[in-house]
């Protein structure tokens, strides 16, 4: 066996010699098989010409992004990148919104009189490009949770289609989400009302807490007739605010001690006041324990607030602007 050794040994490295000689060989085949095929086709034909890139609308590209009073360039939602109609059909648009859309949505599309919603923040208003998503709302009316339900109007598609690109028109100038369109503000006029009106029904409803001599002066602490208003409905402009409007609790302690003073925080698990030193007291809260006793003197206007009829509104603020 053991002068076998060196012929079995011969013998194997023959084979293996063979055997990776065949695979050389068999590479070298496929290599030169796989560059004729490269070499044999013909190169793709290329496009004539480039195409040409899509231009941005005048001052809303990246490039020429507006620089507005709310300053940085390149502002606004990728969906304001669009082309603007021409300008015979935003004046159309334009009149055909104030006639059919003012009234919900305001005369800068942030939300008017009759409640609509903001359409410089809708999703819907800021995604249609063309009136592809506008038209079949005005069509067809829309229930939004929380809102007026809209009605559908009876107009043709192109005025809504019109309609449409005065709002993209308006949104091209927003200066960031919600903001209003640059230039100067719009100022209602909400002194419509009767003053006498308004004076019957604060004597009616109002004088037993606030008296005539009370409020004297009141629309010269508070010139702007709609803050004026907003604080008359409100009861004050909060706590420790206008009208001396802030809220006192008094927390009874199972033991009997009675603690009172201006509210700062209530919820269903704590209490915070203020005592008359300063010092700020809190006390956990469990059910009816301890006993807490809220006095604000605006829960008469929160009783008011659902029976108010805009007349109502109207009227009252009219009698208030006189008592300077």
């Amino acid at each position: 066996m053991v002068g076998c050794a060196p012929i079995i040994t011969r013998e194997m490295n023959s084979m293996r010699f063979r055997i990776s000689a065949a695979c050389t060989l068999w590479l070298v085949a496929w290599t030169a098989a796989g560059r004729a095929q490269v070499t044999a086709q013909p190169p793709a034909a290329g496009p004539a010409t480039a195409p040409a890139p899509v231009a941005a609308p005048q001052g809303r590209g990246r490039g020429n992004a507006p620089q507005g009073p709310g300053g940085g360039a390149g502002r606004g939602f990728p969906a304001q990148q669009r082309q603007l109609a021409d300008q015979r059909t935003l004046e159309r648009g334009k009149t055909l919104y104030e006639i059919n859309c003012r009234s919900c949505h305001g005369p800068d599309l942030r939300g008017g009189e009759a409640g609509g919603p903001n359409l410089l923040r809708s999703q819907l208003a800021l995604t249609d490009l063309h009136g592809e998503l506008i038209v079949p709302v005005v069509k067809q009316g829309r229930q939004t949770p929380g809102m007026p339900a809209m009605p559908a109007l009876a107009l043709a598609e192109d005025d809504i289609v019109a309609i449409a690109e005065h709002i993209h028109a308006v949104q091209a100038t927003s200066r960031g989400q919600g903001a209003p369109p640059a230039g100067p503000p719009v100022v209602l006029n909400i002194v419509i009302g009767d003053p006498k009106a308004g004076q019957t029904y604060f004597n009616g409803k109002c004088a037993s807490c606030h008296s005539l001599q009370s409020m004297q002066g009141i629309a010269t602490r508070i010139p702007d007739p709609m803050t004026l208003q907003n604080t008359w409905v409100a009861g004050g402009a909060g706590r420790g605010g206008a009208g001396g409007s802030r809220a006192t609790v008094a927390v009874t302690l199972p033991n009997g001690q009675r603690i009172e003073g201006p509210l700062v925080r209530i919820d269903d698990f704590i209490v915070v006041l203020t005592t008359p030193d300063g010092t700020p007291r809190s006390f956990a809260r469990s059910g009816n324990v301890p006993k807490v006793e809220v006095k604000d003197p605006r829960d008469a206007h929160r009783a008011l607030l659902p029976t108010y009829t805009d007349k109502d509104m109207y009227d009252v603020t009219a009698f208030l602007v006189t008592l300077k």
